[in-house]
Order: C-alpha cells, then sequence, then structure tokens
C-alpha cells in the first residue's frame, strides 16, 4: 500500500514534529534528557532520513532497505567537501542507537522558502520548459538541445517549495527577489552555482555526472548567515549520471529511483499516473535493483565501501 502513514520511532529525549516523504524531524522534548540535549547543542533538531521512497508526488512502499543510511553518509561525505565553500547545518552525529547512521542533530535554521537548483544538462522538467519556449525559468537556451544536453554554463533554475503531494514549481529569478529580496536572491543563487560547480567537478573525476541537484538553505538564527541545510548531492536530491554512458537524445542511465520511476510508468505496474488511484506496491527486484543503485553512487563518488 503506497502513501502510507509514516512509521516514526520514539526516541528517548526526542520529541516527533514533522514527517516529509523521506525525512522524519524531531525536537528536543521536556524531558531531563531533552532538557540536556538543549544545554549541550542549542536550538537543534534531528534529523533522521528514513527507507522510504517517494515518486510522482507519491510516498511508496515498501521503502529502500539502507537508503535512509546512503543518503546521511553521503550527505556527511560531501558536507566534508563543502565546508570552505558555505557552513551548513550539522552539530554532531552522536545520535540514538535507533537511528544511528541515519540521522544527524542539525542547527534549526530559518528555512528560505525556495528550492535552490543548478542544472549543467537539459533532462526533467528543465528540458519540459526548454521544448515548450526555449527557456528555463526565462533563462534563454540556445536552440538544438536535447535530452541530456550539456548546457554552455551551468544555470539557477529555483523553484518554490511545494508540500506533500503537491509539485514544485520552477520560477523565475526574479520571483525569488520578490520572496528574500535581492540581496540574499543573489547570493542563493552564486551558492548555487558554486556548490554546484564544485560538485560536478569531484563527479567528475569520479567518472560521474552531475546532471542538476536541488539545494536548501535557510539562515542561521545565530549570526544571519546563509548556510547550508537538508540534504545535500544525493540520489534524491540530483541527477547522478555514469559518465560513460551519456548520450544525449535519450534518457539516461542514472545512479537513483529511475527503476521506481521506470516500473511504475510501465503496463506491468497496471497503474494510471493521471488518476487518483495511489500507486500499487514495489515489486521486490525493483527494490533490490534501486538498492544496488543508490549503494553504487555512494561508492563511486566516496570510494568508500558503505556496510548496511
Amino acid at each position: 500500500m503506497s502513501d502510507a502513514t509514516p512509521t516514526v520511532p520514539v526516541l528517548p529525549g526526542w520529541r516527533h514534529v514533522y514527517s516529509g516523504k523521506v525525512r522524519d524531524l524531531f525536537e528536543p522534548d521536556d524531558s531531563t534528557a531533552g532538557v540536556a540535549l538543549r544545554d549541550l547543542h542549542g536550538d537543534v533538531v534531528l534529523v533522521v532520513a528514513s527507507d522510504r521512497v517517494s515518486a510522482y508526488d507519491h510516498v511508496l512502499s515498501p521503502g529502500i532497505p539502507g537508503k535512509g543510511v546512503v543518503l546521511t553518509q553521503l550527505s556527511l561525505w560531501w558536507f566534508e567537501q563543502l565546508a570552505d565553500l558555505v557552513p551548513n547545518h550539522v552539530v554532531t552525529t552522536d545520535v540514538p542507537d535507533a537511528v544511528a547512521g541515519r540521522a544527524m542533530v542539525c542547527r534549526r535554521l530559518d528555512m528560505f522558502p525556495v528550492e535552490c537548483v543548478a542544472r549543467g544538462y537539459l533532462t526533467g522538467s528543465g528540458l519540459a520548459e526548454y521544448r515548450a519556449s526555449g527557456e528555463v525559468t526565462g533563462i534563454r537556451l540556445p536552440s538544438g538541445l536535447v535530452d541530456g544536453s550539456r548546457l554552455p554554463a551551468p544555470i539557477f533554475t529555483p523553484a518554490t517549495k511545494a508540500a506533500v503531494g503537491e509539485h514544485d514549481e520552477n520560477v523565475r529569478f526574479s520571483a525569488v527577489v520578490d520572496l528574500v529580496g535581492p540581496g540574499t536572491a543573489e547570493r542563493l543563487r552564486d551558492l548555487t552555482l558554486a556548490v554546484y560547480g564544485r560538485a560536478e567537478q569531484v563527479a567528475r573525476d569520479r567518472g560521474v555526472i552531475l546532471a542538476d541537484t536541488k539545494l536548501e538553505f535557510g539562515a542561521d538564527p545565530s549570526t544571519g548567515d546563509v548556510t547550508l541545510g537538508d540534504e545535500v548531492l544525493t540520489p534524491d536530491s540530483s541527477r547522478f549520471w555514469p559518465a560513460d554512458q551519456w548520450e544525449p537524445g535519450r534518457a539516461q542511465s542514472s545512479f537513483d529511483k529511475q527503476f521506481v520511476r521506470d516500473w511504475l510508468t510501465s503496463p506491468a505496474s497496471g497503474w494510471d499516473r493521471a488518476s487518483d488511484t495511489p500507486p500499487p506496491a514495489l515489486p521486490q527486484d525493483v527494490v533490490a535493483r534501486t538498492r544496488e543503485r543508490y549503494l553504487e553512487a555512494f561508492e563511486r563518488l566516496t570510494g568508500r565501501a558503505l556496510s548496511l
């Protein structure tokens, strides 16, 4: 059964406050343990990455075993690679045993209401916009581009955040200015492109193409600094392609939930994406192949094997 209510762990000292498509957020509770956490770390949240998987704005079942660990450990690795470019929200990985490996204690940020997207290649919703208008979020692109084309230079294509079950909406830079002001909008754009530029080169050196990525930033209440939050550069928030299989003009092989999307839109699933019916449960072979892709992404990028 898809779109099920998430199963949230009970964690001593922490109170559950929110569940997204993949992540669960907790804050220190009013117990002795919770007060001690606040005294030690200040205003923090515990970010737990579950094994839930979503596609086409539905949370599916079953989840992908170990996916939450991959997302957390890969995010932590990237935060280290980017530390000289932008501060991040991670305080400590000293977390309850029940969520060890899949959770981070993070500073609570005042999040900006913008999905900060950088694209170096044309695909997905950007490709759909380009085919309709020759532009992506108001940025004119050369004619003749196809699915998977490398862009002349990376572009910032922001989106407004959507609630669970709704679509993010690509918007022009001017809409970001209206939301957060010109100075902050420029800072978000510049940081997004800087992070993408660094990560694209790191990935390329490891035989992986970073086609695009979505970042989230917030202001640190204590300093006002624009800070990188949420997850970063994982297969859930980015498109990673094997460089040796890149072939513009077709859909690219990718290190993400490609098998999930492909099965859902195939006759084998029997699901009509345009209907109001939730998707069916995922077959075990689709789950297993998707898990392999997440693990391969981690290993290729970091050069380390991940024991789950």
